[in-house]
């Protein structure tokens, strides 16, 4: 089929060529802000597209998180796997955001995703002194253990001079790394990535976050506990009884005990941090909403995507939440 008509074109075959195009390119516009709360929108554009030739359009990004980053990398991961053919990414036009991108390591995790020439030119200008955890692949467990090792040595100043935690927190925050980790390679039956950033919160909680972004492109809650709990649940089972399985009730899909509570205690311990705990997997995401964030507690219906999205905030320690 040829691009254009040629000859008596007429409205119908020119709509039809526009159309042709269209499956040729298809271009995903990227929001303004690219975090927990609006990723679900690229997740909802990818979600089933075969195209070949796609492009993430971030020219209007301005702000970008731990969350929006990774959560990219899965969006471009689904593109590539699902046409055979790595899409291209459109960087911001922004010099801040570029560069803070490059400061976390996404263009060299970006690497065997998107197509080389989409950021090609950005050099990796990558310091510690403002990162507390780049994007970093998980793969196994020693990448769980190199991770945690990085985090230590750098969070202890964060969490205890910045954040005002006591100093016992940078041990507890490394098993709470850990554990999001290795759910990873417990449940998910594949890679994925993870991420961690500080930032002022002045706009929405009025103090200094931790936020920490962990996603993989696995068989999600509901594949991973099927084979262990489906049945006593019958035709009610789907992504939402999965998620409430390990989120409410500390369900595992191993028989032996002790295994697999990596999510309760994760809750656990970001509960007495006064933060946040979001699991997104299949079509449903569910919360523990603090008091200073304003969500439900249960979404259902969003767009099918493979794997599992966990987002945790950990805020500064404010006296009287002792």
């Amino acid at each position: 089929m040829q691009y254009w008509k040629s000859g008596n074109d007429d409205q119908t075959g020119f709509r039809l060529n526009l159309e042709y195009l269209e499956v040729l390119l298809r271009k995903i516009l990227l929001p303004k802000v690219l975090d927990f709360q609006s990723y679900d929108s690229v997740f909802s554009e990818v979600a089933g597209d075969s195209s070949e030739n796609v492009i993430f359009d971030g020219m209007d990004l301005n702000w970008i998180d731990p969350n929006g980053m990774v959560n990219l990398l899965a969006a471009g991961s689904v593109v590539r796997d699902g046409s055979g053919h790595l899409p291209s990414l459109i960087l911001p036009k922004g010099e801040e955001v570029t560069s803070y991108m490059a400061r976390m390591g996404f263009f060299q995790a970006a690497n065997g995703i998107f197509s080389a020439e989409s950021f090609v030119s950005r050099e990796d200008k990558r310091t510690s002194s403002d990162v507390l955890l780049e994007v970093t692949q998980i793969a196994n467990n020693n990448d769980i253990h190199k991770v945690v090792d990085k985090v230590q040595k750098r969070a202890g100043a964060i969490l205890t001079n910045t954040l005002d935690y006591a100093p016992n927190a940078v041990v507890q925050f490394s098993v709470v790394l850990s554990e999001v980790c290795q759910n990873i390679i417990e449940h998910a039956e594949s890679s994925g990535w993870v991420a961690a950033q500080t930032y002022n919160w002045s706009h929405r909680l009025g103090r200094l976050v931790v936020v920490i972004s962990v996603t993989d492109l696995g068989i999600g809650f509901k594949g991973s506990l099927s084979g262990e709990h489906s049945s006593k649940f019958g035709e009610e089972w789907d992504d939402t009884k999965a998620l409430e399985a390990v989120f409410v009730h500390g369900l595992t899909r191993f028989p032996d005990m002790g295994r697999g509570q990596g999510i309760q205690q994760i809750r656990k311990q970001v509960r007495k941090w006064n933060g946040m705990v979001s699991v997104r997997s299949g079509t449903s995401r569910i919360i523990d909403v603090p008091h200073w964030f304003e969500s439900d507690s249960l979404q259902e219906g969003l767009s099918d995507f493979p794997g599992t999205q966990i987002n945790i905030v950990v805020p500064k320690r404010i006296q009287h939440e002792l």
